[in-house]
């Protein structure tokens, strides 16, 4: 039996995402590691030829035109959680994952827009020699999510 108190959700998406690729593989992440739902905000994309688990027919997909449109449809009760190198950001490592939640990723050239660095509820980062796919770097999120959700989540 489902507990309704102590279950919960999250989404991930991409801010102006710079190729389809990035998408597709975010994607196919996004449903083997349970997000509920999965997004886009912005234009600079197009049709996802790698999303090989049509994960956008598996689970529901939104697109945002802007940020503004995006963080008023947050779903009632989710934590914004910005994923950027930022000096406010805390390490992935002790970051305790909200139950309910929607984890926003920059594109790997221009990152989160100031807006969404200043009303992200939580932001969060992860050690790294070099820069990393933005896909790459969702999917290291939602694994930490999900080997400390087996454990205790906020």
């Amino acid at each position: 039996m489902v507990n309704n108190l102590e279950q919960g959700f999250f989404g991930i998406g991409i801010q102006n995402g710079k190729t389809p690729e990035n998408l597709g593989v975010l994607w196919r992440s996004a449903q083997n590691m349970g997000a509920s739902f999965i997004f886009t905000i912005g234009n600079r994309y197009a049709k996802q030829a790698c999303d090989t688990h049509k994960a956008t027919g598996a689970m529901p997909y939104f697109h945002y035109e802007n940020f503004d449109d995006f963080f008023n449809n947050l779903p009632k009760g989710a934590m914004l959680v910005g994923v950027e190198l930022d000096e406010k950001a805390v390490q992935l490592e002790t970051f305790k994952h909200p139950r309910r939640c929607v984890y926003l990723l920059g594109a790997e050239d221009h990152g989160l827009s100031n807006a969404a660095i200043e009303k992200s509820h939580h932001l969060v980062k992860f050690k790294s020699e070099l820069s990393l796919n933005v896909s790459v770097a969702g999917s290291i999120i939602m694994y930490d999510r999900q080997a400390k959700f087996n454990f205790k989540v906020d």
